[in-house]
């Protein structure tokens, strides 16, 4: 019986220790079709936005409780970003899922827009522009190396671990991933999402 309860519990855990307690965010990476050629859709942030003004991004944001699925998140954020009718956005799928750190997630989908004009919401995307998906499948990214080292603070207890205050800590690089089209220069998170989407529909 306890086998059996025990069995029962480890059916459909979180996708990994912490996603229930994380910020968990969806985005839309939207595919509009201009001239017969379809075209990644991007939106440039308002620079009043009190996170990373300025910078390219999809439309997105945070997860709700409200929301009955990520999806619905990311569609519902692509509706009050850029005035984009619900109706009009067919969800092709789902990418995986990005996992930053483990309190910050991201939720990537595809769909379709058929609405060819918008409504921008000036307090979060001051423009949107568009770049060929036959651009992107031909233009490799280029990558930049950030080193980042774990600075514990002065009341860390490191008489509770081996080697004490000798222990060695484990230094990483952060790969941060550029594309650049005409002017526009897309990086960080967008960037790595967009590379992984390219990969995979290559």
């Amino acid at each position: 019986m306890f086998l059996d309860k025990m069995k029962n519990e480890l059916k459909d855990q979180p996708l990994f220790i912490g996603e229930e307690t994380a910020m968990r965010f969806a985005v839309l990476i939207p595919l509009v079709q201009i001239n017969d050629e379809w075209h990644v859709l991007f939106e440039v942030r308002s620079m009043t936005m009190r996170s990373q003004p300025g910078d390219i991004s999809f439309p997105g944001g945070r997860i709700d409780p409200t929301d009955a699925s990520p999806s619905d998140a990311a569609i519902r954020e692509t509706h009050e970003e850029l005035g984009v009718d619900p109706a009009s956005i067919h969800v092709l799928g789902q990418l995986s899922v990005y996992v930053p750190t483990s309190s910050f997630i991201v939720y990537p989908f595809v769909a379709t827009i058929d609405q060819q004009e918008y409504s921008l919401n000036k307090q979060e995307v001051e423009e949107t522009f568009t770049i060929p998906v036959k651009w992107l499948l031909n233009h490799e990214p280029y990558v930049h190396y950030v080193p980042v080292q774990p600075m514990p603070p002065t009341d860390f207890p490191y008489d509770k671990i081996a080697n004490g205050n000798q222990y060695q800590w484990r230094a990483r690089k952060i790969e941060e991933w550029f594309y650049d089209y005409e002017h526009y220069t897309i990086w960080g998170l967008t960037a790595r999402i967009l590379k992984h989407f390219i990969e995979t529909i290559k």
